[in-house]
């Protein structure tokens, strides 16, 4: 009879420590599981911090999106950028064979295009006329229909454009703003002084093939070239404020800026 308290006793004891190992297992879980949300907090902060010094990264002439969106992510962007090897290939080659034949062979438009016509007519009248001693069909040569919408979808863009180019020469010359005035003055001079190297042929081949090389190198190497751009922006603005304190500062302003002061 003096055994049992004794049982008694051991029992409740080893159901304490059972109880005591559960509740240790537990809190353990849930500083485990504290300490893994803190750091799976911690590193979406990091996240967000990471992604917002590169979203203040200098890119080139200010611009938010890819170069592919920039052009207008479709055909020409991808001709310009190379995503297709072939076309973009075809392309400059073609470019390339047109300013080779009329620059360094001399060759006019006129005369190409009506020996390209005498020749076209000549094997297509030979062909219908010939057929039934060769034993071979006549040519279909279809019924070419230019539509009307495209036309005028390329008149209103041209329109839109000639329109803006018109009110950009009206604010210059009403002498509303002089930095802008001197931006178009120096572009013209500078285009004056290279349509004195080349004819107009070679100076759209020229824009053509930058068109074709500066983008996709621009896209490849971003990463290296806009921190140098950014120095270079950075110093042409320093070098801008000194001409504006000493120069542009001394003159007077127009007539339009002082009929608003007063």
């Amino acid at each position: 009879m003096a055994e049992e308290p004794e049982s008694t006793v051991t029992t409740g004891a080893a159901d304490e420590s059972l109880l005591d190992k559960i509740s240790e297992k537990l809190h353990g879980h849930d500083s485990s599981s504290s300490s893994s949300s803190s750091s799976s907090s911690d590193s979406d902060s990091e996240k967000t911090v990471t992604s917002s010094v590169k979203d203040k990264v200098f890119r080139l002439f200010g611009r938010e999106r890819p170069v592919h969106s920039v052009f207008g992510a479709g055909k020409p962007a991808d001709v310009l950028l190379w995503r297709n090897k072939k076309i973009s290939t075809g392309v400059l080659g073609g470019a390339t064979a047109v300013w080779v034949l009329f620059e360094l062979l001399e060759y006019h438009l006129l005369t190409l295009v009506c020996h390209i016509l005498i020749l076209l007519l000549a094997v297509l009248f030979l062909w219908s006329n010939a057929h039934t001693f060769i034993h071979k069909s006549p040519p279909h040569i279809p019924e070419v229909h230019l539509p009307e919408e495209p036309f005028l979808e390329v008149a209103s863009a041209l329109r839109i454009e000639i329109n803006w180019g018109f009110a950009v020469l009206h604010s210059i010359g009403s002498g509303r703003d002089l930095k802008k005035f001197l931006m178009v003055i120096a572009g013209l001079w500078i285009l004056s002084i290279v349509g004195n190297w080349c004819n107009f042929l070679t100076l759209f081949y020229i824009t053509f093939i930058l068109l074709h090389t500066v983008p996709v190198l621009y896209e490849k190497y971003e990463d290296k070239i806009d921190p140098l751009a950014e120095k270079a922006v950075i110093e042409i603005k320093k070098q801008y404020a000194v001409f504006d304190a000493k120069v542009l500062s001394k003159i007077p302003a127009g007539p339009l800026k002082a009929k608003k002061l007063v």
